[in-house]
């Protein structure tokens, strides 16, 4: 059974695609600022850090190498490693200090902004 049983001779309210499609025509979207700015390029902390260790290596290597300073491995490796511990540490704290000021809040350890 049907919620719309209409009686003879009464007539059904027209309601065609067509119709629709005309009201739903004249709508127009608000305008929405689509321009979107490019983000500054940032500099990972730990890929600074990480890299200088690796260029330190190869100074040092050079170094002993011709012979200027006898150099302990052990050492340069301790020193080498305790220098890269504290500059990942201070520059995370710089960074996190930084974005606290900014707002930003993004979760990513960069400087450089």
């Amino acid at each position: 059974m049907s919620t719309q049983d209409p009686t003879p001779g009464s007539k059904q309210p027209e309601h065609s695609y067509e119709a629709e499609q005309s009201d739903t025509a004249s709508f127009e979207p608000a305008s929405v600022d689509t321009e979107v700015s490019e983000p500054e390029p940032t500099f990972r902390v730990g890929t600074i850090v990480w890299g200088l260790v690796v260029l330190a290596l190869a100074v040092l290597i050079i170094i002993s190498k011709l012979g200027i300073v006898a150099l302990n491995g052990t050492y340069v490796l301790i020193g080498l490693m305790l220098g890269a511990g504290a500059a990942l540490v201070v520059g995370g704290l710089l960074s996190m200090r930084n974005k606290g000021n900014s707002g930003s809040g993004s979760g990513n350890t960069a400087i450089g902004k």
